[in-house]
């Protein structure tokens, strides 16, 4: 894009109405707070897989509310404070305003509102803006009938549109006779000056516009639920936000309060019948029903389908006393034992860090945990469950024919 800033006449605001909010302003600044919602989401995205990210959620206001276009191409958000930062006297011509915000990484702790689990969230500011309102013209300060004149020279380094470095340009300059509005990009923690060739009377920014960048833990390691924190700035000359030796703001503290919401995915699909299960030799059994030759295994392997963003842990429920085998008996009092074996898709480490693990699930507890390297939708996975052979000769009597039945109940649970 060009970078000529591109210039928009606004509606000429009411200058003695403002000259006597100002005089009421300079003579006691309160030390109030101001809160600010920081909202971000994750949701698995089956179309995109491996974007294991957070959405940001915050409602867009200020300068890229008004320039959405401007903000887009150089990849900013803004966020518009009600603080009002007014100068406590006037501004002789050489005198330094300087513009300084926490560019800096900061970090903030937000803890899940039900589990109690911590993560650590990093915050900076990566761009400032405002809307600047003078106690007269522009054109009037410095003697000329031009507004746009007005404005570029009363600075010595033409008007706000351009920023100061270490400031950087970051999109258009809106303008009225008495009011200048301006977004700087700001890449380092370090004043960016504007100096006056002018004498200024007054001078106010009603409102303060900022963008930032968060960086986020991985939501695939984090419980669902609400991660909440709160993270302090100051307000004024010295502090974390300050516009100026002389610009002080009708709040002095500014609250961040992050709110990190995760909505995880975890679901197991069977097929249409998939909840019964025929356990038989391979090829059936038609051979040991014509020759009586004892088959060497006797299993069925059940594929399930498992959508999963977090980690989770499995459990086995069935008549046992315990370990890895489930009863199965039929009325005429025959019995025998079945294990099952779990395989989890490609996609999921295990117990061990093993992708793709697979191993025998033992009755009344939990094995665990499991966790996607990656969103995982509806990738197969396998139960087998197998008699195992020393249990063969309790119910394959020649010429007996029998059906033993037992239930296994198996539980997948994203609460670890």
């Amino acid at each position: 894009m060009s970078t000529q800033p591109i210039r928009r006449q606004v509606e000429s605001m009411k200058k003695s109405t403002w000259w006597l909010g100002l005089l009421a302003a300079a003579s006691t600044f309160p030390a109030g707070a101001v809160n600010q919602e920081i909202r971000a989401l994750f949701q698995p995205d089956p179309a995109h897989p491996n974007k294991n990210v957070f959405i940001n959620k915050t409602p867009s206001s200020g300068y890229c509310a008004i320039y959405p276009e401007q903000c887009a191409d150089n990849q900013v958000f803004s966020i518009e404070l009600p603080v009002r930062f007014t100068s406590s006297r006037f501004m002789t011509a050489g005198f330094p305003l300087s513009l300084k915000v926490p560019a800096s990484w900061r970090q903030v702790t937000v803890t899940n509102q039900d589990t109690r689990e911590t993560e650590i969230v990093e915050m900076r500011v990566t761009g400032i803006g405002s809307r600047f309102e003078l106690s007269d013209s522009a054109a009037n300060l410095v003697g000329v009938s031009d507004i746009l004149e007005g404005h570029q020279k009363l600075w010595t380094t033409s008007s706000w549109v351009y920023a100061p470095a270490p400031c950087q340009y970051s999109g258009v300059g809106a303008y009225s006779p008495t009011a200048y509005r301006f977004f700087w990009k700001t890449p380092v923690e370090a004043a960016c000056t504007k100096v006056a060739a002018y004498l200024i009377p007054g001078m106010v920014f009603p409102t303060l516009d900022f963008a930032y960048e968060l960086r986020t833990p991985n939501p695939l390691r984090m419980s669902s639920g609400l991660y909440t924190g709160s993270l302090n700035y100051t307000l004024g000359p010295g502090g974390d936000f300050d516009v100026g030796s002389q610009m002080y703001p009708d709040d002095s503290l500014l609250t961040l309060d992050f709110v990190l919401d995760v909505q995880h995915t975890l679901k197991v699909d069977l097929p249409p019948g998939g909840n019964k299960v025929s356990l038989e030799p391979a090829g059936g059994w038609q051979s040991w029903l014509e020759s009586g030759r004892r088959p060497s295994r006797i299993y069925r392997d059940q594929p399930y389908y498992l959508s999963a963003s977090s980690r989770f842990k499995v459990m086995m429920q069935c008549n046992s006393l315990g370990g890895t085998e489930c009863h199965m008996g039929s009325p005429t009092g025959r019995s025998a034992r079945v294990e099952t074996t779990m395989t989890v898709p490609p996609g999921i480490s295990g117990p061990g860090g093993a992708d793709g693990w697979s191993g025998r699930l033992q009755y009344n507890t939990w094995i665990g945990p499991f966790q996607p390297v990656q969103y995982v939708d509806r990738k197969a996975g396998n139960l087998r469950f197998e008699i195992p052979e020393r249990y063969f000769y309790s119910f394959l009597q020649p010429g007996v024919s029998d059906t033993l039945t037992g239930h296994i109940t198996i539980i997948w649970d994203s609460e670890i």
